[in-house]
Order: structure tokens, then sequence, then C-alpha cells
């Protein structure tokens, strides 16, 4: 098959507060060489602009779902996420995306991979990297079509859609990877996190902000960026994910006193962008984090405890999360105590929408070459 001749099926999606390219698993080279430089080529990378094909130039705008019917008895389907960089010739799956995953439960269901119920449709869906974890999407679909309009308003998102219910089962893995509630890294006290993301938390005030800058703002303070990335790159062989330069994880979200009534104000660089709201397993992070006593977000938190600002309407274990562009709801269920905290479930809920289902040709020649 000619790839540029015959393209390549291809369904573009916004999931969450992202966007991104989903394709079959079929309909992709089984190579993993060969399949990164076939996406970098229909994506546009290496150009910061990725002009030449369908990324948008931004980390959240440049984003595969390779989707596939699972051989695993508990999931309908396979999720792999691949983070193509627009401005370096790199596909990675080193961490996966939760905004991408609200797109997989409908993305399954229009290309026939699990039936559509009358009403509403569960999807179960095995997500293959960076370790197998699980998640049910369910996805409202009257008639036997998937509904896509709606009134949810999601932070990070323009316009109203249909709500997709996410739901992320526990495991015996404890939250906290290094086995401590605080670390010091470049200096500076953190808790690593990995409740569904690897993150970094860290005060704003330790960092010398406030915590309320715009994504810009942050993005252009050159010794602010420094920083993180001294951070990051020490927390990367103590959380166990090894050398990171060169990988889009551990995240770093800076912390501090929400100021709209939520439990905590976020700022999250994804790792040298600033996220314009916050990603879903990334929030599920820092949701568990600002739950444990000890860690380096729980005082500036508005969670139960001595001090701390609480509201009585709101449900219990749910984390209110603010971010540039709004908040976002976690619910939270966690079991243990200290270091050895292990989440039993979380919840979300998000929205998707297809924006064209169609071919997709790549560039001819080799991306890298």
């Amino acid at each position: 098959m000619s790839y540029e001749v015959d393209g390549i099926r291809c369904m573009q999606m916004r999931g969450g507060s992202s966007k991104g390219a989903y394709f079959l698993g079929e309909d992709l080279p089984a190579d993993v060489d060969e399949r990164n430089d076939l996406l970098l080529r229909v994506m546009g990378s290496p150009d910061e602009r990725e002009i030449d094909g369908i990324g948008g130039g931004h980390p959240l705008t440049s984003k595969v779902a390779v989707i596939t019917r699972s051989s695993d008895e508990r999931a309908d389907v396979d999720y792999l996420f691949l983070q193509v960089v627009p401005d370096r010739a790199i596909v990675t799956d080193a961490q996966t995306c939760g905004n991408l995953l609200a797109g997989v439960g409908p993305f399954a269901i229009e290309r026939g991979l699990v039936p559509a119920g009358d009403e509403t449709t569960e999807v179960r869906i095995r997500i293959m990297n960076p370790t197998v974890s699980f998640a049910a999407a369910r996805v409202q679909t009257p008639g036997g079509r998937v509904r896509y309009d709606g009134d949810v308003v999601m932070a990070g998102t323009p316009f109203p859609a249909a709500p997709i219910e996410i739901a992320f089962p526990g495991d015996d893995a404890p939250v906290f990877p290094t086995g401590r509630l605080v670390d010091r890294f470049a200096g500076i006290e953190v808790t690593c996190m990995n409740a569904g993301m690897p993150v970094l938390l860290v005060r704003a005030a330790d960092l010398g902000v406030t915590g309320t800058e715009p994504p810009d703002a942050l993005e252009a303070n050159d010794a602010l960026r420094s920083t993180v990335e001294a951070m990051r790159l020490e927390a990367g062989p103590a959380m166990g994910l090894g050398e990171v330069r060169d990988t889009t994880v551990p995240k770093i979200t800076i912390v501090s006193p929400p100021r709209q009534g939520g439990t905590v104000t976020t700022r999250t660089f994804i790792p040298h962008r600033v996220h314009a709201a916050i990603g879903v397993l990334g929030a599920v992070s820092v949701a568990a984090g600002v739950r444990v006593p000890g860690t380096v977000a729980y005082a500036s938190a508005a969670v139960d405890h001595p001090g701390a600002p609480s509201d009585p309407h709101r449900p219990a274990g749910l984390v209110r999360i603010e971010h540039p562009t709004g908040s976002f709801d976690v619910y939270v269920d966690l079991d243990g105590r200290g270091a050895a905290t292990k989440v039993r479930q979380t919840a979300v809920v998000r929205t998707a929408r297809k924006l064209s289902d169609g071919l997709v040709w790549p560039r001819s020649g080799k991306a890298t070459g």
C-alpha cells in the first residue's frame, strides 16, 4: 500500500481540551519505526508550525490516538497515545493522554468496535502506555448513534458538548513513586505523584511566583523554566522514569491557594510549555496529592484539615482544580495513609467532538531525511 497515493483513514477529534488524529491500529504500519515516521509526515513534524501536515503546532494539538480491538477480556479496545513533538522529529509513547481518552469511546463506536446502545454505551478501555491501566467511558448514544451536541461546557474549550463520564479503577500501586511525601530536587521541596500521570507538585512561593500568572508569562520566565527543568531531570530517576530529558513526563504542577472557590490553584508545565488548562490524568495526580496530609500541596489546598476553608456543599471526594481557563472537577477515593496511599477509584466528566472523518495524505520521503 502506498500511503502517499492512497491516503490513510483518520478521524480528527477534539478530546477534552486537546485535539488529535485518531487511527485504527490496523490502518498503520506494524513496525514502530515505520509507524512513527509516517505519523511525523502526517502531522507535519518537525516544523514548529506543522504547516505541511494536520498538526496544530502546539503539544496540545499535535497528538495521536491509536485504537485496536482488545485481546483482554476486561476491555473492549486498547488505546495507545502518541505525542508528536511539533518542532522535532520525535514521537513518544512515554505518557498517556486523558484528554484524547475522552474521544476513544466515541471513536470505537463510530468504527464499529463496540456496538452502540439505544441510550448510552459503555466502552471499556485498556490504556497501553506507559503501563497498562483501565478506564470505562460512558457515551451518549440515543437511537444507536454517538451524540456530540450537549450542554456541558468544559473549561479549556469554548463551546458546549455532550458529557462523557470516565471512571478509573484503582490499583495496588502507591501514588508516591519515591516512597516519600516530600523530596528535594534542585534545592526545592516537591511532592512526586503518580495517580495516573507522573507529576511533580511544587509550591508557587518556592519558585518565586504567585501561581496565578498566565501561561505565556511563565513561559517567558527563563529562570523559572531553568529551575523547572532542573527539578524534572533530577526527579526522573527517583520516580523510576530514568533519563527524562527527551520525554514529556514528569509534568510539573505549580500549586497555590484557590482564588475562585475551588480546592487549589494550578499552573502546569507539560513539560516545557504551560498548559492552558490541565490534563485529565495530571489532574487526577494533583487531586490525590492535595488530599494527603504532609505533601507540599496539602497546606495550600482548601481541603478538610484544621485551618483550611471548606465548602459544606461540596460532595465528599470532590477536588476542584483551578487552572488558567477555569476549573476541573475530579472525584477521588483514596485508601491508606501517608506514603502508602493508594487510589480506590477516580472519576471525571469530559466532552469530545468529531471534527472530520476521511483520508489523510502524508508528505513523501522520510521525516528525518
